[in-house]
């Protein structure tokens, strides 16, 4: 065990001298405000690397620490890379391992309902102390083969909230997503005004999602966002019935040309979770692509690094 956790703090230290490395491959440098102390593996980078540390091992301490900081180096050289290659102004910071333990969520004030205990709670950021945002998709009207292409190559985690009138012309595209690592999350059947319907509409536009996304994916969704980000007491009931253990909204939004803000600083916090849609040309100014190359940028130029919503909720 000693020998264990004093790996982990070698490990550590070799991983920021790797990141900064792998960050000097893009041309200008790293991030102007980029958080201090050790960089990690952003979530769902880390597994691989860990698995060939690993394997290193049986070679010595010394060959491990060594590959498991190549390995490192490498995801962010081929992110830098990528982000060349996309138009994104920076390359995108690494975020940190995720906790072994995810943070208690707990409902943010002044987004109670009456008698909420025990209901899933409404929140628009994770407890962190850590620089890193979330990113999360609402609906699935738009469905471009390159932003998942753009995604994949830049490695950058984000989670699909999914309603069924709009995706149902296409449950493949989002099957493609899900293949790459994204969670599909319940979004309701019609995306309809919530508080506007009786408790058995409310559950049979949630409860119905629920089963559409086990048809279509497989697995049913513990996070669910209302439409608009309305709801009262009868949506999370109604959420809880089926299944739902949390209700994830957000602090900021950002469209292809601009970023819209919650907050009255109109800033990034830890932990805070961006919003945005499944959009093309036809409802905004722009492609996906430049809504993730105009996202990035904000969130890259304030130091912070997207991490995966499930991994801490």
């Amino acid at each position: 065990m000693k020998r264990h956790r004093s790996g982990v703090v070698v490990l550590a230290a070799l991983l920021a001298a790797a990141v900064a490395s792998g960050c000097a491959a893009e041309a200008g440098g790293g991030a102007a405000g980029a958080p201090a102390g050790p960089a990690k593996p952003a979530a769902g980078q880390q597994g691989e690397a860990v698995q060939r540390g690993e394997a290193a091992q049986q070679g010595g301490p010394a060959r491990a620490l060594d590959a498991y900081a190549e390995e490192i180096k490498r995801k962010q050289a081929a992110r830098a890379v990528a982000a060349k290659k996309w138009g994104l102004a920076r390359t995108p910071l690494a975020a940190p391992e995720p906790p072994r333990v995810k943070p208690r969520i707990t409902t943010r004030k002044g987004f109670e309902v009456r008698d909420d205990e025990g209901l899933p709670p409404v929140f628009t950021t994770v407890p962190t102390k850590e620089k890193i945002v979330f990113l999360t998709m609402d609906d699935g009207a738009e469905k471009d083969p390159e932003l998942l292409r753009m995604m994949t190559e830049l490695d950058i985690p984000y989670s699909a909230f999914l309603s069924d009138y709009v995706i149902n012309d296409d449950y493949g595209y989002f099957k493609r997503m899900q293949k790459r690592g994204v969670t599909i999350s319940n979004h309701t059947l019609n995306h309809r005004y919530l508080p506007g319907l009786s408790y058995a509409q409310q559950k049979r536009e949630i409860c119905g999602q629920q089963d559409k996304i086990v048809k279509n994916y497989g697995k049913r969704p513990t996070l669910f966002r209302p439409p608009y980000g309305n709801y009262n007491r009868d949506t999370l009931v109604a959420a809880r019935t089926c299944g739902i253990t949390a209700v994830p909204l957000w602090s900021a939004e950002a469209f292809a040309d601009h970023m819209e803000w919650r907050e009255w600083d109109r800033d990034l916090h830890p932990g805070d979770i961006v919003l945005t849609h499944f959009r093309g040309k036809g409802d905004w100014k722009g492609t996906m692509p430049d809504m993730i190359r105009l996202v990035m940028k904000t969130i890259t130029d304030k130091g912070y690094a997207v991490a995966k919503l499930e991994d801490y909720v």
